[in-house]
């Protein structure tokens, strides 16, 4: 299997040749029963510590010159192809050129970004699966591990994907700036290895909540597909049902096919558009919360605000800018840099200042125009389409508040109105409650995997 690397007889030198980590010194906390000292730290009695190139070979992929490069060549699979731990096969380079055994690709092949701008990006690992050619290369600036008998092929995929390994401590920075995985390296970084039946035990489970997480992930793109189809009903034909469509009456306007009897009228027509302001020239945001909050465009989320990262005005800045402020009534949106961002704020927030980089869209008569309906109006393919064309094309695009009382606005009847946003809410809802167990399993998958790959959690247990 490999000799060991044990911390307790190889000391603090061996721990940092082995891997560039910080080792691990011997009695650094009391160990549990049935636990050792390892240059990983506390790990199970039974488990081996091995080089990593002991049980995977690890190789770089192929590099080619600008003349190779062919049309009707061999695919070659690159760094931009690496997303979320798949492989995608949208090509981007072919070569005529032969390709070795070592630098081919094959299905369950586990690729790992070898070079990026970002150190943090060197390692991102993903698997091969259902490879549509019957030859395929990968490129130099990734690199291939194949596992050998004596490593489970999905235990080694989440192992790479683990915080076990430091592939920080295994790049060199380049002169362009961009970090380099040093295969080398990482071939002598210690690894825990338990017997093949728990790898594979270990790689079921979390497997099971990875795959539990991928379908949280499909329901939420098909609750948002969902959404937006529903968005062009109910801009269309209103709050009626799908089956009952073919009996509104419909007439065309500027902004497409309407109800007969919906009004289109100018939003300055039923509102006044108010635009936010910057903190004082030469002035900071208070280092500490106060009662003035500052929402920024960043701070726009999801029709709403996110509340996690907001910055504060002092009591001496917030006097100078008091008036420009953003109240539960109205309906805020994003008039520079990112264009069309809208939503409402939460009561929590009711009179907060508002960015310079949003407007604060103030209705007069709200027995016409209900606040969420127009959000939900704006936020729809029509009302973007509407925002995009009134913003300036420059290199930093912007939206005039002039403009901004151009946009047409559907009105129908104001329970209609309110009808849609509570259809709408409703979608929301759903999509909130996935996002949140999307959030618990992602959770749950790196508390796992830490405690699996550690033997604080042996995955022969979770099985009886």
């Amino acid at each position: 299997m490999g000799a060991e690397l044990n911390a307790k007889t190889q000391g603090r030198k061996d721990a940092r040749d082995v891997g560039g980590l910080a080792p691990w010194r011997p009695g650094d906390f009391a160990l549990s029963e049935g636990f050792r000292d390892t240059p990983l730290g506390p790990l199970p009695e039974t488990w081996e510590v091995v080089r990593l190139d002991a049980v995977a070979n690890l190789s770089r992929g192929i590099s080619w010159r600008k003349s190779e490069q062919s049309s009707d060549g061999v695919p070659v699979i690159a760094i931009p192809n690496i997303q979320d731990g798949r492989v995608s096969f949208d090509i981007r380079y072919r070569i005529d050129k032969r390709i070795s055994p070592a630098k081919r690709l094959y299905d369950d092949d586990i690729l790992l970004v070898g070079s990026s701008g970002s150190v943090h990006n060197v390692g991102r690992t993903a698997i091969v699966k259902n490879l549509p050619f019957p030859v395929a290369a990968f490129a130099s600036f990734l690199a291939k591990a194949s596992p050998s008998e004596q490593i489970d092929r999905g235990y080694l995929y989440f192992l790479l994907n683990s915080p076990m390994i430091n592939f920080a401590a295994c790049s060199k920075q380049a002169a362009d700036g961009k970090f380099n995985l040093q295969v080398r390296a990482l071939g002598t970084h210690p690894v825990p290895l338990p017997s093949f039946s728990e790898q594979r035990a270990i790689a079921h489970a979390l497997r099971t909540v990875q795959e539990a997480r991928e379908a949280t992930e499909r329901v939420i793109a098909a609750t948002r597909e969902l959404k937006r189809s529903l968005m062009r009903h109910l801009f269309t034909y209103g709050p009626v049902p799908v089956a009952q469509a073919d009996q509104v009456e419909l007439r065309g306007t500027e902004i497409g096919t309407i109800p007969a009897y919906w009004e289109v009228v100018p939003l300055g027509r039923i509102a006044v558009v108010k635009g936010g302001k910057r903190l004082p020239k030469g002035h900071a945001f208070s280092e500490q919360p106060t009662p003035y909050p500052y929402i920024r465009v960043t701070d726009f989320s999801r029709w709403s605000v996110n509340v996690m990262n907001l910055k504060y005005l002092t009591p001496e800045d917030h006097e100078q800018i008091k008036r420009y402020i953003i109240t539960t009534d109205d309906v805020y949106i994003s008039i520079a840099g990112t264009i069309g961002l809208v939503g409402t704020i939460p009561a929590s927030l009711n009179g907060a200042n508002l960015t310079e980089n949003a407007a604060r869209i103030v209705i007069q008569d709200r027995s016409r125009l209900d606040n969420h309906y127009l959000v939900g109006f704006l936020a729809s393919e029509v009302g973007q389409q509407q925002i995009a064309t009134r913003a300036t094309k420059t290199s930093q695009p912007k939206l005039a508040l002039a403009r901004t009382q151009q946009i047409p606005v559907p009105l129908p009847p104001l329970p209609e109105q309110q009808a849609i946003t509570r259809t709408l809410a409703t979608v929301d809802a759903k999509i909130a409650a996935e996002e949140a167990r999307r959030g618990a399993l992602e959770a749950l998958f790196h508390s796992l995997l830490h405690h699996l790959m550690t033997g604080k959690v042996r995955a022969m247990a979770l099985y009886g």
